[in-house]
């Protein structure tokens, strides 16, 4: 190779790794990889590890992602597991971005391509159809990788999420029927409340009314405006008034001059 040791020393004193730089193009030149000191040099002083990348040119690593869930159009979750198999791509290594943007592509590739779905059978039934779509999207754009494939290591059904919002939305709807029952009970109460004040206001009145009834009795006594037989005949109508009434409610067995005790007494059988 053509190096001297003005370049390494420049590398080193950037703060470089100079051994792995030169056994980086040691391995790129066995590969026959194209890599110059400088683009090595670059790759070193960005943080990467240059020796890494171009081991991952020839051997291609494995990205395994963890179960991924996506929702098809008929409620029911699926959750996907899948193998990313990437090469370095040495040319993109500066600014590319890393492992981690990977995996998130897939997994969005796959919550996309499992919530297009009407039935979850079908994914099921095709799971290739996942890896497939993903890998069409050009996920590797931008990143210092190249997507040689994907493929799905496991996929599995999970909850029911339709079947869970379903019973969601009717549990806040009995609550809410609920709280308009309440409403109405308390404006039933607080009706209520006021008719039965009303009531007692009206029986307030009517004693108010009763207890004056004597006293206007004895004015018109006192004024001559109602005579004597007159009241002797007002006192004859309230007597015949209250014994009508006692004879009907003896009548119907709900009262009784007699005791309980007393064979005369009509409700005692």
């Amino acid at each position: 190779m053509d190096l001297d040791s003005s370049r390494l020393e420049g590398h080193y004193l950037a703060g470089g790794n100079v051994d792995r730089v030169v056994n980086a193009l040691i391995a790129a030149q066995r590969a026959n990889i194209e890599l110059t000191f400088e683009r090595a040099a670059a790759i070193d002083l960005a943080g990467r590890d240059v020796l890494e990348a171009v081991q991952m040119s020839v051997n291609p690593k494995v990205i395994e992602t963890p179960f991924i869930a996506g929702v098809a159009m008929d409620g029911i979750e699926v959750k996907a597991k899948a193998r990313i198999t990437v090469r370095a791509n040495i040319d993109r290594l500066v600014g590319g971005a890393g492992e981690d943007t990977i995996i998130a592509r897939v997994g969005e590739g796959i919550v996309s391509t499992i919530g297009s779905q009407t039935d979850h059978k079908k994914v099921l039934e095709n799971p290739d159809m996942i890896s497939q779509t993903v890998l069409s999207k050009g996920l590797d754009s931008g990143t210092a990788f190249e997507i040689l494939s994907i493929d799905i290591a496991d996929i599995d059904i999970g909850k029911n999420i339709g079947a869970e919002l379903q019973t969601d939305q009717a549990e806040a709807d009995k609550k809410i029927a609920q709280a308009k029952a309440e409403e109405r009970r308390a404006m039933a109460v607080a009706q209520e409340q006021e008719m039965k004040a009303r009531v007692e206001e009206m029986r307030a009145k009517v004693v108010e009314a009763e207890a004056e009834v004597p006293m206007a009795l004895s004015e018109a006594l006192r004024q001559g405006h109602m005579g004597v037989m007159d009241y002797m005949n007002y006192q004859n109508v309230m007597a015949d008034t209250d014994m009508r009434d006692s004879i009907s409610k003896a009548s119907d067995g709900t009262d009784s001059q007699y005791p309980d005790n007393d064979p005369r007494n009509r409700n005692n059988k």
